[in-house]
């Protein structure tokens, strides 16, 4: 596979963690993986379909498994993004050892992650969102916020309501409401720019 100059750049910029990007990266070129910067990140991906991405954290560098829920994880090598992922699973680094000591179950991963793209397998769709009673509530008086939060894509509204159900008091979650109603008009997530 070929170098992506934006690639090349990204790792020009990094500090933390460009000795194990470089060495992450030529593990996933060998399996054949596509590179480009999506996200603001390094993603690899197999006939159009992303399989990883690097992820720069403080404590340590990610290799993030899109569908990592469908993988064997043989090795023990997986741990979750955080409580509320679904389906991405990574593979966290502190060091350059630490990346060459798994490269052979970097390359097994990665086999497994391209092999669930071509069977076209997907994780289990979750069940249906109950929205935390105040953002229902404030769906339910206004006819316009709701239409504009229904066309949120589920990954948004999902997000929407971790966080304002995150608040112990109920004066917290309508804080939070009102502070991004605006947002949902504007059909943007809570991360979004």
């Amino acid at each position: 596979m070929t170098r992506s100059p934006d690639v090349d750049a990204y790792l020009e910029r990094s500090e933390r963690w460009h000795d194990e990007m470089a060495e992450l990266r030529e593990i996933l070129l060998r399996c054949g993986l596509d590179e480009a910067i999506k996200w603001r990140s390094p993603c690899y991906s197999s006939g159009g379909k992303n399989i990883v991405i690097i992820q720069e954290m403080t404590a340590f560098l990610s290799l993030m498994f899109f569908k990592g829920a469908l993988l064997d994880d043989t090795d023990g090598v997986l741990r979750e993004q955080g409580p509320n992922s679904r389906s991405a699973l990574r593979m966290e680094f502190t060091s350059v050892d630490g990346v060459q000591a798994t490269a052979g179950a970097i390359s097994r991963y990665v086999a497994q992650a391209v092999a669930v793209e071509e069977a076209g397998l997907e994780v289990e769709a979750p069940s249906e969102l109950t929205l935390v009673e105040e953002l229902q509530n404030r769906l339910d008086a206004d006819p316009v916020l709701k239409a504009a939060f229904e066309a949120l894509t589920p990954g948004r509204q999902r997000h929407y309501h971790l966080y304002i159900s995150e608040a112990k008091k109920a004066e917290t979650r309508e804080a939070r409401i009102d502070k991004h109603v605006d947002r949902i008009l504007e059909g943007k997530g809570l991360r979004d720019r």
